[in-house]
């Protein structure tokens, strides 16, 4: 009876910060320590140059190695570049929490992150991305501050494209080093009050997603709110709009939508 009780408390404490499991950014929080994590995302748009609604869906496994490091591996797939869907690219990602600060219904994370990303795709546009876009490296540092139900988090980080075109003479076409930023925001709605971890969780989240590159003066600021299920404490359902706010860089689109389904499995590792 106490042995059920006490892992019944772990797996609350653990997902009772689910109002920080932002669904277009990182948290500086950790999943669970020997878990393994499957996620599969699907994102729409319609796009400006081809005048048809194209879609990238990103296969994705997790590794939560520790409390404090935690590492991605990621396939995608998409016809944004093509006329059809076919193999896009390959990331991997790595997240190692270097601060805790722990209080009575709060806490304080910082992490830093690196992110390697190989893409067949020959992009035009200005916007840097390393979810399928271009190839390319990225690193910074999350902030995450949790305060009851409400979660606040901001990442800083630059990005650096590695696509063709990068090392020839003369004037570029496209930028190819940009600085990121966010403040993300999540409340916790459901559960008022745990009793289980088979309740569902649902959190609501605002983020306030941009990016402004160097050797090419563009920017772009969207804000993206968004909805999540956590499902006995294990499966998370993520429903995320897109959308520009302002900007005045050659974007594919400026508004997408984003369906995700991810799946931990707690323990998984020895």
């Amino acid at each position: 009876m106490k042995i059920n009780f006490l892992i019944t408390a772990l797996l609350v404490t653990l997902f009772a910060s689910g109002q920080e499991l932002y669904v277009f950014s990182e948290p500086a929080s950790n999943m669970p320590s020997k878990s393994i994590s499957v996620k599969q995302t699907g994102k729409w748009l319609r796009s400006a140059m081809s005048g048809r609604t194209e879609s990238r869906h990103t296969s994705e496994l997790m590794f939560g190695m520790n409390k404090n490091l935690m590492v991605h591996g990621a396939v995608t797939f998409s016809d944004m570049y093509s006329s059809s869907q076919r193999f896009e690219s390959v990331r991997t990602y790595a997240k190692y929490r270097f601060l805790t600060i722990d209080g009575m219904y709060s806490h304080f994370r910082m992490a830093a992150f690196a992110e390697a990303s190989h893409s067949r795709n020959v992009s035009m546009f200005d916007e840097l991305s390393l979810e399928g876009d271009q190839s390319g490296v990225q690193a910074g540092i999350i902030a995450t501050q949790l305060l009851h139900k409400l979660a606040v988090s901001t990442t800083l980080s630059l990005t650096e494209s590695l696509q063709k075109g990068r090392s020839l003479p003369g004037p570029k076409a496209v930028p190819y080093q940009a600085f990121n930023y966010s403040l993300s925001a999540g409340y916790l709605v459901l559960p008022k009050k745990y009793t289980s971890y088979n309740q569902t969780n649902l959190n609501l989240y605002v983020e306030l997603l941009g990016q402004r590159t160097y050797d090419k003066q563009r920017y772009f600021v969207d804000l993206a709110p968004a909805a999540q299920l956590i499902f006995n404490s294990q499966a998370k359902l993520n429903m995320g709009y897109r959308f520009q706010l302002g900007g005045n860089m050659h974007r594919m689109a400026e508004k997408s939508w984003l369906l995700s389904f991810e799946w931990v499995f707690l323990n998984a590792l020895k």
